[in-house]
């Protein structure tokens, strides 16, 4: 059976496609879609991408939102602070024993964003 080898692209609805594709580029590095041949697109690190249905009915993000981006960090203690220094707000932080350690914030839009931090 063939299989998907990653996730291609993350697509989504936004009120201001260039002002929010700038902050995803200036809070956690990001690479704006390339225009061009000469652009560089954003390449991710080989790695782990956790695929997850929720319940309707979970609470683990806002009810009034579909999705959440789940990001893999390095270093999430100094994502924490650059983003703090940023004035953007973490939340709902999680050590989760074997698989690693979580923090919750909102992008400009107040969508859901989680980062991880894998086990090492």
């Amino acid at each position: 059976m063939q299989k998907v080898t990653g996730i291609g692209g993350v697509f989504f609805r936004s009120k201001n496609p260039g002002a929010l594709a700038k902050w995803y580029l200036d809070h956690l590095g990001i690479n704006l879609v390339p225009q061009d041949a000469e652009g560089q697109p954003w390449v991710t690190e080989a790695g782990v991408t956790v695929f997850a249905p929720f319940s309707a009915d979970t609470d683990y993000f806002p009810g009034e939102k579909a999705f959440m981006i789940n990001f893999r960090v390095a270093d999430l203690d100094a994502m924490i602070a650059q983003l703090s220094e940023m004035g953007v707000e973490t939340f709902n932080r999680q050590d989760m024993d074997g698989i690693g350690r979580f923090v919750h914030l909102q992008d400009a839009e107040g969508n859901p964003v989680e980062l991880w931090e894998p086990a090492g």
